[in-house]
């Protein structure tokens, strides 16, 4: 059975991790493609939210063998933190948890010059984890994998010559100074030793798994208009968050990917700077912020809020080939009396109907607007497509029409059971 890879069709936080956590009790196997610990995807089991930063979200089901994969970089301590936590609350998690070996590791030099860069002019607005400057070293083939915390000399030498150069290139960030290659060995083995019996050779674990016949859900952070390539560059995430990058981040050919669904919010936000079309002005935005709790799940920073935008949803559907789309809190827009939809924009005085890639012209886009009569009902305890108010039904008939992509499914609540299908 080829593989489902979850994509967020927006700016991120789409609520992947709930739709995630649902689908996989139909999975076998659940992989990370791509990103660091700056995403927080938030599950809830009894009462108690649950936020993963690292560890796939089928965590949350026994039995269910998960896998982060070589497209991720991972800071070992928090990786620690998070899966001791999930262990503490009863999850089983190390003997079904397997980490790629040629996975990049965030060392403690990436936060120090991340932070560093977001005090200078243009800084984009990151999390300060030192995501980007893993992958930076990634792409600069100077970065250190998973593998190479079981060689000391050869860990040392390259932790060296990467000091050596960013000290150069940042010379008032003084945590570089006290820092060596052998002192960051020896806090590094520290959680080498405890990772060592979950590190794996994640393609050829998929690979066979597919083989078997076993049926494989790919799950990413962020969002399709924070893709490296797709996004509005440079205001970006630093990895692929679109579809391509899943088979990519795993290490499997592209066609062993079956379906691919989108998730968006029946509105909109994003975090940090860069273009956003749709955007409310604050008095609102802060409105729909307090009733959808629109907070970062790992830094608690408040989201900039809008209402949806049809023509970066229709961008996202061509970029990642979406076959199905899911739309979440739409219980959120229960108490408004009317919603706007930017259903496309205005460039230059022509109409365009699809969000155009890269920041500079998408911040010269103005959104054309259609209204819709709010519902006014709560749809919190629906659970069938006929159910909802004939409104909601109306909204997401449009978003259906306007996205050329059949909604399978609406999540109406944050709860596991908060949701109805609509095959």
């Amino acid at each position: 059975m080829p593989c489902t890879v979850v994509v967020g069709a927006q700016w991120g936080d789409e609520g992947k991790g709930k739709i995630v956590d649902a689908l996989s009790a139909d999975f076998d196997v659940i992989a990370r493609y791509q990103g660091g610990p700056n995403a927080g995807h938030s599950v809830i089991r009894a009462g108690r939210t649950h936020v993963l930063h690292t560890v796939p979200s089928g965590i949350m089901h026994a039995g269910r063998q998960c896998l982060i994969g070589n497209g991720v970089v991972i800071d070992l301590e928090r990786l620690r933190q998070e899966i001791e936590s999930l262990e503490a609350a009863g999850i089983d998690v190390r003997p079904r948890l397997g980490v790629s070996h040629a996975a990049h590791l965030i060392l403690p030099y990436h936060r120090a010059v991340e932070q560093a860069s977001e005090s200078r002019p243009g800084a984009i607005g990151t999390t300060g984890r030192g995501i980007g400057y893993a992958y930076r070293d990634k792409a600069a083939r100077t970065g250190l994998r998973i593998e190479d915390l079981y060689d000391r000399d050869a860990f040392v030498a390259q932790a060296e010559r990467n000091l050596e150069r960013l000290r150069l290139e940042f010379p008032g960030v003084d945590e570089l100074v006290g820092m060596d290659g052998a002192s960051l060995w020896n806090d590094t083995r520290r959680n080498a030793g405890w990772l060592e019996p979950m590190v794996a050779d994640v393609s050829l674990e998929l690979h066979e798994a597919l083989g078997r016949g076993r049926s494989v859900l790919l799950e990413g952070a962020q969002g399709t208009m924070l893709d490296l390539d797709h996004g509005t560059y440079p205001y970006v995430t630093s990895s692929p968050a679109s579809a391509a990058g899943a088979p990519l981040g795993v290490g499997l050919g592209p066609g062993a990917v079956g379906c691919v669904i989108g998730v968006t919010k029946a509105y909109a936000t994003r975090v940090g700077h860069g273009p956003f079309p749709s955007e409310m002005p604050e008095d609102e935005a802060e409105h729909l912020r307090r009733a959808g709790e629109e907070y970062g799940a790992t830094t608690g920073r408040p989201r900039r809020c809008g209402w949806l935008d049809l023509a970066a949803l229709r961008y996202a559907a061509r970029i990642n080939g979406l076959d199905e789309i899911v739309v979440t809190k739409l219980d959120i827009l229960d108490q408004f009396e009317e919603i706007q939809v930017a259903v496309a924009y205005e460039l230059l005085g022509e109409r365009i109907e699809h969000a155009p890639a890269g920041a500079r012209r998408l911040e010269a886009c103005r959104p054309v607007w259609r209204r819709f009569p709010g519902w006014r009902t709560s749809t919190r305890g629906v659970r069938r497509w006929e159910d909802l108010p004939a409104a909601a039904q109306r909204y997401l008939e449009a978003i259906e029409h306007a996205s050329g992509v059949p909604i399978r499914r609406v999540s109406v609540g944050a709860e596991m059971d908060a949701e109805l299908s609509r095959r």
